[in-house]
């Protein structure tokens, strides 16, 4: 079976399991034409209903450069209807320029961001409760291998590794990695406190109460993570983030922030302050809104993606801003900004005191 085809049936019969007379967004670029086609078939064999709305190159940056006005403040129909009643999302990632919009009017990107608040909020309530399933997932193209330091041959390589459609069974494989996290999840829901320890890091933070998701490839693709949110004035410590976080297209290297009471109080960076000097002037962001661990072992490499670099097996991750309200998380913001950190040499996290983890791995499984 060609790859693309095997990529559509994971994404419509697991990520989304979409069924006869459920209504399905796709959205993405049309450099990913190839893999919507297949979708496209797919659902359609499934009995769904599909609409797609494909952005060409520029698009974005046409529109920050020639709209103003009502133009900003207009509100997408097709976006709006689709996040407030349809059934299912799939959003794919497909770049022609990651860099286009980096010089993009603040002032006019905020306008639109006010804008599509509604949108957003339907998004995050529906999500919330399943109502509105949804996939996010990597079509490869030239520019997302660049910013991966790969050839595009080398970046399809490691986007369809990630999503284990090498295996002969890809379904069964997340299911495999559903039931392996699960063990984790239904453990850390019994705990109260938890402690991050590593390079530069030294972080506490209670979960009582809150619940642990297993993310396991059905909302992103590829996925390989447990998150929750934390209560949000219990963080307290340092945490130094060894890999680059990426905002708005550029990149900080080197962060290291100092939490009290749940607020980051201080930050540095080897570069890029000036960009977390931006982030921490929006509401919310200075509190946390998720703790994580990702377990995807498939991913070992840095590829500037968060979809991909926040599941690395082996590291955890801390997301300022917007909590996820599956979780019971509460911080709102604009922002939602994950920071990754390696834990391979000498990480460990402790739940209630207890060592529970160690270089890279679980040690209680």
């Amino acid at each position: 079976m060609d790859i693309l085809a095997k990529y559509a049936k994971l994404l419509v019969n697991y990520c989304l399991e979409l069924k006869a007379g459920e209504k399905l967004f796709i959205s993405s670029t049309t450099l990913a034409e190839p893999l919507v086609r297949e979708v496209y078939r797919e659902a359609l064999n499934k009995g769904a209903h599909v609409e797609v709305d494909l952005s060409f190159r520029g698009m974005s940056r046409i529109f920050y450069e020639q709209a103003t006005g009502d133009q900003l403040s207009y509100i997408p129909t097709l976006k709006s209807e689709a996040m407030q009643n349809f059934d299912a999302y799939l959003a794919i990632r497909a770049p022609f320029n990651l860099k286009e919009d980096q010089s993009i009017d603040p002032k006019k990107r905020a306008e639109r961001s006010k804008a599509l608040k509604s949108i957003s909020q339907a998004y995050f309530d529906r999500t919330a409760t399943k109502e509105l399933k949804r996939s996010l997932c990597q079509f490869p193209t030239q520019a997302s291998a660049q910013e991966a330091d790969m050839s595009l041959e080398e970046y399809q390589d490691f986007v369809f590794n990630a999503c284990n459609l090498f295996d002969d069974n890809p379904q069964q494989a997340w299911l495999d990695r559903r039931a392996s996290q699960q063990k984790i999840v239904d453990f850390l829901n019994q705990k109260d406190k938890i402690r991050y320890v590593g390079d530069r890091t030294d972080i506490t933070f209670s979960v009582k109460d809150r619940i642990w998701i297993n993310s396991d490839g059905q909302t992103n693709m590829p996925s390989g993570e447990v998150f929750t949110g934390p209560i949000e004035n219990s963080v307290n410590g340092k945490v130094f983030f060894s890999y680059p976080a990426i905002f708005m297209g550029k990149e900080v290297q080197g962060i290291t922030l100092h939490v009290e009471d749940g607020q980051v109080i201080d930050w540095s960076a080897n570069r890029g302050k000036d960009i977390l000097d931006e982030v921490f002037k929006v509401e919310g962001a200075r509190y946390f809104g998720e703790v994580a661990i990702g377990t995807n072992y498939n991913i070992q490499k840095a590829t500037k993606n968060i979809l991909f670099d926040e599941k690395i097996g082996g590291t955890i991750h801390m997301a300022v801003g917007q909590s996820y309200k599956q979780t019971g998380g509460t911080n709102q913001s604009a922002i939602h900004w994950d920071m990754i950190t390696d834990m391979k040499t000498g990480g460990k996290i402790y739940a209630d005191n207890e060592l529970i983890y160690e270089n890279g791995n679980f040690t209680i499984f």
